[in-house]
């Protein structure tokens, strides 16, 4: 019996299916816009802007007219935090989305259009380290909790710099 049995295929919870994205995901709309804004850190606003922008595509409806999201919007929700999260302005996300409706024959466009924004967000991680690096000595050189630097902070010779730089 237990290798006749058939287990039915679970569904993926919506914390999984933003989370882990398939290649292939589920296009049945089942995820309420509450349950997605929990799990992407969206508010319902933000997710209806994006549906309204054309960030997504129109969102499926129930009987009673509510949003349901399918597992194939959030996987493209976490692309688009992920894009968020690194500074892409909506302008580019939009084409992007564009360009990726398109087709297949604006793989070349995307591309450029990510390598450009993957070149952005490096310098800007260039400059974080530079400016982490600018903290890091900055605490070194007020040494442990409650262990003086080079003798009395008022005397020393960079007390008037910190006046200056802090």
């Amino acid at each position: 019996m237990a290798g006749s049995e058939q287990w039915p295929v679970r569904e993926p919870a919506c914390e999984e299916a933003f989370r882990s994205p398939r290649s292939a995901p589920d296009r049945t709309p089942r995820h309420a816009i509450s349950e997605v804004a929990a799990i992407s850190g969206l508010t319902a606003h933000t997710l209806r802007w994006y549906e309204r922008i054309g960030l997504l595509e129109p969102v499926d409806r129930s009987y009673a007219g509510q949003r349901r999201y399918t597992d194939a919007d959030l996987a493209r929700l976490a692309f688009l935090t992920k894009l968020r999260l690194t500074g892409m302005p909506v302008a580019d996300m939009v084409r992007y989305v564009e360009l990726t409706r398109a087709g297949d024959g604006t793989r070349d466009e995307r591309r450029e259009l990510l390598v450009a924004h993957r070149a952005e967000v490096r310098r800007r991680l260039a400059d974080l380290h530079a400016t982490l690096a600018v903290i890091d000595r900055k605490i070194d050189h007020y040494g442990g909790p409650g262990v003086p630097v080079g003798g009395d902070e008022e005397t020393a010779d960079h007390s008037g710099q910190d006046r200056k730089s802090a």
